[in-house]
């Protein structure tokens, strides 16, 4: 098996201008002192009794629509759901694929953006993170015959990967040579139909969410690579750099459901038993 260094990791938000988001109320007078007072995000939030939230819809089991009832939810959804009901606040989302969600937080359309976004370093330049309530790492889907030719990680030169353009797994793709296939915000099906039909070789994602997928696609003939897991990584709500009080608040929320077992339940609910918010007992080894 193989492990990626952090250190490897390319940049994934480089360059990315910061968009401040304190609405000043020159207006708003304090009735007691007479000075004029500024009016933050969060006071608006609070006043409003809305948190904006990005999603994409699209992403089992963490964002998307039920069968039944087609409406939207899934492991994120709801633990933003439960957050924002202990704030006060209800959560209004808006869908729509990765790559316009860490612009939309910059241009202060929405507040927070959930869809298995993984912390790092890079994004930690721009953004907030949450505390994080799920751990996994990487993994990777492929055609079973053959694993699409790939032993290694080294082995990805010259292969066809499918993804969204930024994410860190297109990345991780690209940096071993892999020739990368964007698509949009698409649903499970289409990525492993394109595996199986050769358009691609492969597809790298999170480990959790991609044995759902075949599980719940069961007649598409794809398979996870058996020995190749990799990029140990946590999840958690992204929010402009500026949102201090919000992220203090969600911190604080989201505590209080990791010690009293609603994200356990809610992982047990979408992952099929499985507690993503505990780190997995996976020995990983270097790729050298």
């Amino acid at each position: 098996m193989y492990f990626l260094r952090k250190t490897r990791m390319p940049a994934l938000v480089a360059g990315l201008s910061m968009t401040l988001i304190l609405a000043a109320c020159g207006g708003d007078t304090n009735n007691d002192t007479g000075e004029t007072g500024e009016t933050s995000r969060w006071d608006e939030i609070e006043e409003e009794g809305t948190l904006k939230v990005a999603t994409s819809g699209t992403l089992y089991p963490t964002s998307f629509h039920s069968d039944e009832t087609d409406e939207l939810t899934g492991f994120e959804v709801e633990i933003t759901r439960e957050a924002a009901d202990r704030l006060g606040l209800e959560a209004e989302f808006t869908e729509m694929g990765f790559d316009g969600m860490l612009t939309s937080i910059q241009s202060g359309q929405i507040d927070i953006a959930v869809n298995d976004i993984d912390i790092n370093e890079r994004r930690e330049e721009d953004f907030l993170f949450t505390d994080p309530y799920k751990f996994s790492y990487g993994s990777m889907i492929v055609r079973p015959d053959d694993y699409s030719g790939i032993e290694t990680l080294e082995d990805l030169e010259g292969k066809r990967h499918g993804g969204a353009a930024t994410t860190i797994y297109m990345e991780i793709a690209e940096e071993y040579g892999a020739e990368g296939v964007t698509y949009e915000n698409v649903t499970n099906d289409t990525y492993l139909r394109d595996i199986e039909n050769g358009r691609l070789d492969a597809v790298m994602n999170d480990y959790y969410l991609q044995s759902l997928a075949i599980e719940a696609l069961p007649e598409i003939d794809v398979v996870i690579h058996p020995d190749l897991f990799y990029h140990p990584n946590n999840q958690a709500m992204i929010m402009n750099q500026d949102n201090t009080e919000l992220h203090e608040n969600l911190n604080r929320v989201i505590n209080e459901m990791l010690e009293d077992g609603t994200i356990t339940e809610l992982s047990e609910q979408f992952f099929g038993g499985q507690d993503v918010s505990q780190e997995p007992d996976i020995d990983f080894a270097d790729e050298d």
